[in-house]
């Protein structure tokens, strides 16, 4: 009896266990699902302003080609949720058909109680039972022994009683599951006739982007000569600030060595070898420089998105369509309205804010850091200034189509060009 007993606590902490472990498997796909279902109900909001215009475009390509990538996703989200769903059921079945063992054991044991009680009924022979006793102490150990019979045919009764309560509990739940699995099969059917119809979709402006290849080849020439442009003013920003780096550590340098003047040649030599030693970068001298540097670094994956709804068209590096290639430095990225607020993505000081023909440029640097937000309408911060995280510093600008805004961000360490994607959060 105490090892059944044992068994039966045994599996229910078991069953306790997997349901805990359930629920936190549960509530993990449900939140990787909304983030995803929110970020494609986003592009879906950008795409549906480009969706009815003739001419088709890099962006309006790239933003489907989003969607496609978020809708696998999405599917593969479901199909973890229906493998979760099979694993708990298969475990629901076994542990349904273990506690019915249980009771059916429970039972028998019960009938065996009850058959031993009915044959032993007669007062009679309950009374002899006593008196047959050879003393006093074995009539009493005789007694307690009837009692504990009598309570241990009442915990029986109990433990049935108990088992099959959990052995409902259990079906319920089987079936809860499995009308859980149902709903979610169609929903995978639902997303994945999305998909077949975002993949036609797709195709279709595939075909009438390459009926444009001359205007597009265009676009994209276009494009390299701004980013052209736009990278040689970054470089001199960057140049710049190195230079003044680069100064200032010399002046604090030749400082040092005429305050050392008086002490030992000794002295004075190993001074000036620690003073003058070349260092990794001259953006590097500067402790707030570095402090500023180390906590940017430390936010990467954390860091605000530079405009509020906006969603990548064009993504960092290099995409093809057709026979035709663009190697992007930086992330283009659309907003619903033209006008829409940019913000400083960190805390920094702003290096530069100039015209690239009839839009502004603004570059913010953050320790070795430097990101460049062009592509805007208008500035609101000026050279030198000091910017704290999601401070407005302009205004985003007209997108080729007129249906929406646009804005590009580069994110530099020091001048090379680093993917800024992963270093954004998504909220």
């Amino acid at each position: 009896m105490k090892k059944l007993l044992i068994i039966i606590l045994l599996g229910v902490l078991s069953a306790q266990l997997v349901n805990a472990q359930t629920a936190q498997d549960k509530a993990r796909l449900e939140k990787e699902r909304q983030d995803i279902q929110n970020e494609i109900a986003e592009i879906q909001q950008n795409y549906n302003k480009v969706r009815g215009l003739k001419k088709e475009s890099l962006a309006k390509l790239n933003i489907l080609q989003r969607k496609l990538e978020l809708q696998d996703r999405l599917i593969g989200n479901i199909n973890k949720d229906i493998k979760r769903l099979n694993d708990n059921i298969y475990l629901s079945t076994l542990d349904i058909n273990h506690k019915q063992v249980e009771l059916d054991t429970l039972k028998a044991q019960y009938a065996r109680s009850v058959v031993y009680a009915y044959q032993n009924k007669s007062s009679y022979e309950f009374v002899n039972f006593i008196f047959s006793a050879s003393s006093f102490n074995d009539a009493m150990r005789r007694v307690s022994y009837m009692k504990s019979f009598r309570d241990y045919r009442k915990q029986q009764v109990a433990n049935i009683i108990d088992a099959k309560k959990q052995l409902e509990d259990r079906k319920k739940q089987l079936l809860g599951q499995q009308s859980e699995k149902r709903s979610v099969l169609q929903n995978q059917q639902q997303q994945q006739n999305e998909l077949a119809n975002q993949k036609r979709e797709k195709d279709a402006v595939v075909s009438k982007l390459k009926s444009q290849e001359n205007s597009l080849s265009k676009e994209i020439a276009a494009k390299k000569k701004r980013d052209k442009q736009l990278k040689a003013q970054i470089d001199a920003a960057i140049r710049r600030e190195i230079d003044a780096a680069r100064k200032k550590a010399e002046a604090d340098a030749l400082a040092a060595r005429n305050s050392n003047t008086g002490n030992t040649t000794s002295t004075t030599t190993t001074s000036t070898t620690k003073t003058t030693a070349k260092p990794k970068s001259y953006l590097d001298l500067n402790a707030k420089d570095v402090a500023l540097n180390v906590s940017f670094e430390k936010n990467r994956g954390k860091l605000p998105w530079p405009v509020d709804n906006g969603v990548v068209t064009i993504p960092f590096g290099q995409s093809t369509v057709d026979k035709l290639q663009v190697n992007n430095p930086c992330i283009t990225i659309a907003t619903p309205s033209a006008g829409s607020p940019v913000k400083s993505v960190f805390d920094g000081e702003v290096t530069t804010v100039s015209n690239a023909g009839d839009q502004m440029v603004v570059i913010i640097r953050h320790g070795k850091y430097f990101t460049v937000y062009s592509l805007l309408s208008s500035a609101s911060v000026s050279r030198g200034q000091q910017v704290k995280a999601g401070q407005v510093i302009g205004r985003t600008g007209a997108d080729e189509d007129g249906s929406g805004g646009q804005m590009e961000f580069y994110l530099m360490n020091e001048s090379k060009n680093v993917n800024p994607t992963p270093w954004l959060r998504r909220s």
